[in-house]
């Protein structure tokens, strides 16, 4: 199998200041939700604990999409996500 050079169809990734950035989101709230969860999902670039986070452009999106609201009250759904 070979593999293409093509790239033009791969999803964009960002490490974590550049996501937090586009999440207008502090840096350490997103290493926090890695912690504790409620975050947008993440890779491991690497083995160990010091290995490169990645986050994917379409994760992103879907993360912020998931906390679309019409109104105050439907807030409470966001703790079920």
């Amino acid at each position: 199998m070979q593999m293409s050079n093509n790239l033009q169809n791969v999803d964009s990734y960002f490490n974590t200041k550049e996501a937090a950035q586009c999440l207008n989101l502090s840096p350490r709230t997103l290493e926090r939700m890695r912690v504790s969860g409620g975050g947008p999902q993440f890779f491991k670039a690497g083995p160990g604990k010091r290995s490169r986070v990645l986050y994917a452009r379409s994760d992103l999106v879907k993360w912020l999409e998931a906390r679309c609201f019409d109104s105050t009250s439907e807030y409470e759904t966001l703790g079920k996500l």
